[in-house]
């Protein structure tokens, strides 16, 4: 009986940690993109359009991974 309660409190403790790294450092990722894509704006403004399209697509890559994270995590909880 106490192997299966440590078992749970394994899968429990595992979801909860990586939906923290796993969210936080995408976060932290995505901020440092948009400030240093509005530090090059902010340097040479007729590249604007150029740099905005492939900031939106840098921070689409970067929250998938805290969406798979999200995914690893339910999966963890429900499935296993």
């Amino acid at each position: 009986m106490f192997y299966v309660m440590e078992v749970e409190a394994v899968r429990i403790l595992t979801a909860g940690f990586m939906m923290a790294i796993g969210v936080s450092l995408p976060a932290f990722s995505m901020g440092l993109i948009a400030s240093k894509t509005f530090e090059a704006i902010g340097r040479n403004p007729s590249i604007k359009d150029d740099v905005f399209t492939k900031m939106v697509v840098a921070m689409a890559l970067v929250d998938s991974l805290a969406i798979y994270c999200l995914v690893v995590s339910l999966i963890l909880l429900f499935a296993v």
